[in-house]
């Protein structure tokens, strides 16, 4: 039964590492999105600004929810870490 335990390690750390993978992908697009609309003047810096403000406010409840969920990963497992990396890759 324990190859059990590495072989779930293997598949959370492939889908944390697809999610993170997501994540930073849909924020680089944001980013982007963001420099063009400033740049062909549809959004001036104030509503810029405000946005940001808003999105750090959402992300700080996100990283509440993730330090708690640090306590439920297995982050020191070879297994996880392979998966992870694996899940960022081809994520």
């Amino acid at each position: 039964m324990e190859w059990l335990s590495v072989v779930g390690s293997f598949l959370l750390g492939l889908l944390v590492g697809a999610l993170a993978k997501r994540i930073l992908s849909a924020a680089l697009i944001l980013v982007a999105l963001f420099i063009t609309l400033m740049a062909f003047g549809y959004i001036s810096h104030d509503q810029l600004v405000e946005f940001l403000r808003q999105i750090g406010m959402s992300a700080a409840k996100v990283a509440e929810w993730v330090v708690n969920l640090r306590n439920v990963v297995p982050y020191t497992s070879i297994a996880f870490i392979a998966g992870l990396i694996l899940g960022f890759w081809k994520g």
